[in-house]
């Protein structure tokens, strides 16, 4: 089980054209959009990366609406932890439950959660926060990341893990979220 105080989200490329190719992009942009929104009411630290974002472009507006105070991390490699900038700050949180969202979930997400899993962190990858241009390549992301040692969920299924119970302002806050 996940804690709110092991756990961090990480945020991997949906900008550009790119992000509006995904499969199903519209329920993928309206579930990053809650579990960012859930993620600052428990206080769960994010981590935002672009993929080249000179030529790729920027993150999709309405990803990035919610994030305001916060600044992407630029890589170039497709696993995030092939970029200095996010080790350095990934290792400065302090966390080892991870949070996986993002696109392409047969690329770049599948590479930065096999390489967090091989670093020992314990790995999830939110099933309706990930995509790919096809849900094939989608499905086969997801796989390769249980198949390497990680798990799938779901953001309802995240909120309800981390608060445990039902009580509470963060409770009631997240419960409008997802109705």
């Amino acid at each position: 089980m996940f804690a709110i105080d092991k756990t961090i989200m990480v945020l991997i490329d949906v900008q550009g054209q790119l992000s509006q190719l995904m499969y199903e992009k519209e329920k993928l942009f309206g579930s990053l959009e809650i579990l960012i929104r859930g993620m600052k009411i428990l206080g769960v630290p994010i981590i935002w990366m672009e993929q080249i974002p000179g030529k790729l472009g920027p993150t999709t507006e309405v990803i990035s609406n919610c994030l305001t105070g916060q600044t992407p991390i630029e890589k170039f490699s497709f696993s995030c932890c092939g970029e200095p900038q996010f080790m350095d700050t990934f290792n400065r949180a302090g966390r080892t439950q991870v949070l996986l969202t993002g696109i392409e979930t047969h690329i770049c997400v599948f590479q930065s959660g096999y390489d967090l899993i091989q670093n020992g962190c314990e790995v999830q990858v939110v099933s309706d926060c990930v995509s790919s241009r096809t849900r094939e390549n989608k499905d086969i992301g997801i796989q390769r990341i249980v198949q390497s040692g990680g798990q799938v969920t779901c953001v309802e299924m995240v909120f309800f893990e981390l608060m445990r119970a039902a009580q509470g302002d963060p409770f009631r806050q997240i419960v409008k979220l997802i109705k």
